[in-house]
């Protein structure tokens, strides 16, 4: 029991030490603002010597990027900056003041160093924050404060989506040269270690460098402090809402020439595939900076659009050819032996109820063939039966400059009946060969026109297939080349 209470005792006693501690402590930090800014000014420079130069360590950290404009070229970002400098007139011995080792006061009652980013692109010139400061015994003193920051950048946009870029934070003093402010980066680096991550950019880093600058009005020197920002873009979101989608309109383009000229739909097909990229085009068109660099994946739209604008061009000519008909000219020998005889079975093109087996083949697979081929025999073997009586008369059997035989005749040396009906009836079979071959070089002009108009759609089919291989070939060595040149 008494170890209990001595032990409570001992705790309110260090308890009530403590409260008097921080009231003291309280109290020398109140006597020790006033005895410092009693006649202390802001407005100068606070060194002993004027010739002396007054050294400032900058370091960033970089928070959040909030947004990279890159039509206007502004890269918005959330930074924490931390200046630190000695004040010479801003020192006190803590052991007079209850070894008390650092106090915090508003930053707007201490001289502050005019740094601001020189690269700014923001219409607000405010004030920075006002913060509290941290001011040590030996008149050291830290200044953190927030700043959202809106700074130039140079987008290049030559491999968008699958580009990198490089902003630039460059810092100095406004009015102070380098002989009364100097200005050094405490680390090599800008600090990411509390860096929120983006959703669209990733940081590969953020190296800082110090450059000493002559500018042509003044022959002082002026140092800055730039820390360059590495970004990657990241290009799952393009690939998926851009680039896909092209891809898959530009194989669109070469299965045109497969679609049959009967169809109607050939060159209908080709203007849909162009206007849906023109589409693609203008919305990458309205994100992208106006410049001369025009990106990766303009270039690719540029090239699928002129890819498919030849394709319709080509398609136009293939159904000309396809409609030329019977009253155009022969195909050339050239084009037989070239376009009919190899480039069709390259590529698997053959005459209306062909196909890429043999006849044979066909035969065995359907008996009904065998059957219709009889019928055409019989049909056939009839038809020369027919032939040869009507040759028989044209030739011998009734040839009028042949002089009638006696029996044929009466005893006055006068035909009689039967010389009149021979007459009669070879005059008849003359006419009817006549006819029959009018008939006949009729039924062979249509089918050589018609076999000319077969031979001109076979090669308009040829065409077809030709450059359907070609330009699919075109499509997919075209976009092996852009994700080429992105990796």
């Amino acid at each position: 029991m008494k170890l209990r209470f001595a032990f409570s005792l001992s705790l309110v006693f260090a308890v009530g030490m403590l409260h008097v501690a921080k009231a003291a402590q309280g109290k020398y930090a109140q006597m020790l603002f006033n005895e410092l800014f009693e006649d202390y000014s802001n407005a100068l420079r606070p060194v002993e010597d004027t010739d002396s130069v007054l050294n400032v360590t900058l370091q960033i950290t970089l928070s959040q990027i909030k947004d990279m404009d890159e039509r206007n070229q502004i890269l918005t970002a959330y930074l924490w900056i931390r200046q630190t400098w000695y004040d010479a007139y801003l020192k006190w011995d803590k052991d007079e003041y209850d070894g008390l080792d650092s106090i915090r006061i508003p930053s707007n009652l201490v001289w502050r160093p005019d740094i601001v980013l020189y690269n700014k692109a923001d219409d607000d010139f405010s004030e920075p924050v006002n913060t509290n400061i941290v001011l040590r015994h030996d008149g050291k003193i830290t200044w953190d404060s927030p700043a959202i920051t809106k700074s130039s950048c140079v987008v290049d946009v030559s491999y968008f989506p699958f580009d990198s870029q490089e902003c630039n934070l460059t810092f100095g003093s406004w009015t102070y040269n380098g002989n009364q402010v100097d200005i050094f980066n405490s680390l090599d680096s800008g600090d990411l270690s509390d860096f929120i991550e983006d959703v669209e950019w990733e940081i590969h880093g953020m190296p800082a460098v110090r450059n000493v600058i002559t500018y042509g009005c003044c022959s002082e020197p002026y140092p800055d402090v730039t820390f360059t920002l590495i970004l990657k873009r990241k290009s799952s979101f393009y690939i998926f809402n851009l680039l896909l989608p092209c891809l898959l309109i530009s194989f669109l383009a070469p299965l045109g020439f497969y679609l049959p000229a009967d169809s109607g739909e050939k060159v209908s097909l080709g203007v849909t595939v162009l206007l849906a990229l023109t589409v693609f085009q203008l919305m990458v068109a309205e994100s992208m900076p106006p410049s001369e660099n025009v990106p990766l994946i303009g270039k690719y739209y540029i090239a699928t659009m002129t890819m498919i604008t030849a394709s319709t061009a080509l398609t136009i000519i293939i159904m000309n050819i396809h409609y030329c008909g019977s009253g155009a000219k022969p195909v050339p020998q050239w084009a037989r032996v070239v376009i009919l005889d190899y480039m069709s079975k390259i590529f698997f093109v053959y005459d209306v109820g062909e196909n890429c087996t043999s006849l044979q083949r066909v035969k065995e697979r359907d008996p009904k063939v065998e059957k219709t081929n009889s019928a055409c025999r019989k049909d056939q073997d009839r038809y020369e039966g027919t032939r040869r009586p009507l040759a028989k008369v044209q030739h011998g059997g009734c040839d009028l400059k042949k002089k009638p035989p006696d029996d044929v005749c009466d005893g006055s040396g006068v035909p009689g009946e039967n010389a009149r009906d021979i007459v009669s009836c070879c005059s008849c079979y003359r006419i009817l060969i006549k006819n029959i071959e009018y008939i006949a070089s009729c039924v062979r002009r249509h089918k050589a026109n018609h076999a000319k108009g077969v031979e001109w759609k076979k090669v308009a089919k040829v065409m077809d297939r030709f450059f359907m291989w070609i330009f699919f070939i075109m499509v997919f060595f075209m976009s092996v080349l852009v994700m080429g040149k992105a990796l």
